[in-house]
């Protein structure tokens, strides 16, 4: 029994898990349809598989150890969780529907929004994989977390390259079972104040964390 190897298990699902931005790009793509909040969560989950693959190839030590390669990624990342987090409030804002729609819950998005494009489910997946390739702090996070579960004396890549498949099937499992529960709760999320709410939600969430790495660049 490989007691590292189930160590990990919880550390890498509560990783996976934990709310962010990954989360909100899901659930906010999810409120659209089920096709766009499973696209997302697939490219989450691509992005992931990009930061993995930099780990075990040794490529994201460069990035962690080259400050303004380091700060280039920070501030693209920040800027385009801004953009998604500025366009949810705006959405938020907008979003108005008829007295009665409240208690029908519209199971249709309304013409012209994002939902009711086309190319919905290509959207969803670049921005659910751009959201988590451009996070700075995944490859600080991988670098310092992978290591520490590879045994001393055992080769390294073949361990990281398991440990790195662990999370990225993690992902593949979590997000898309996010989407789905929203789909699942679509009558009731999609209420105009509900969906509002949500819209808003995810976008001060998205504005906040892209703020804070701006912020960063800004003070680094």
């Amino acid at each position: 029994m490989d007691g590292q190897l189930i160590a990990f298990t919880p550390v890498a699902a509560g990783m996976v898990a934990m709310p962010g931005a990954d989360f909100a790009v899901v659930v906010r793509n999810a409120l659209d349809s089920r096709r766009a909040g499973v696209a997302a969560a697939v490219g989450v989950a691509g992005g992931l598989l990009v930061h993995t693959a930099l780990a075990v190839a040794g490529l994201a030590a460069v990035l962690v150890a080259v400050p303004a390669l380091f700060g280039a990624v920070q501030l693209l990342g920040g800027i385009y969780l801004l953009y998604l987090g500025v366009g949810a409030l705006v959405a938020a804002v907008r979003h108005t529907g008829a007295p009665g729609d409240a208690a029908s819950a519209p199971a249709a998005a309304p013409a012209g929004s994002p939902a009711a494009r086309p190319g919905t489910a290509g959207r969803s997946l670049r921005q659910g994989f751009l959201t988590n390739a451009l996070n700075p702090k995944a490859p600080v996070l991988f670098l310092s977390l992978l290591p520490q579960f590879v045994p001393a004396g055992e080769p390294a890549l073949p361990r990281t390259l398991l440990l790195a498949t662990m999370v990225v099937a993690m992902a593949l499992v979590w997000f898309p079972a996010v989407a789905l529960l929203v789909d699942h709760l679509g009558s009731w999320l999609r209420r105009p104040r509900v969906t509002r709410a949500l819209e808003a939600v995810t976008g001060a969430l998205l504005t906040t964390l892209g703020g804070i790495l701006l912020v960063e660049v800004v003070l680094a």
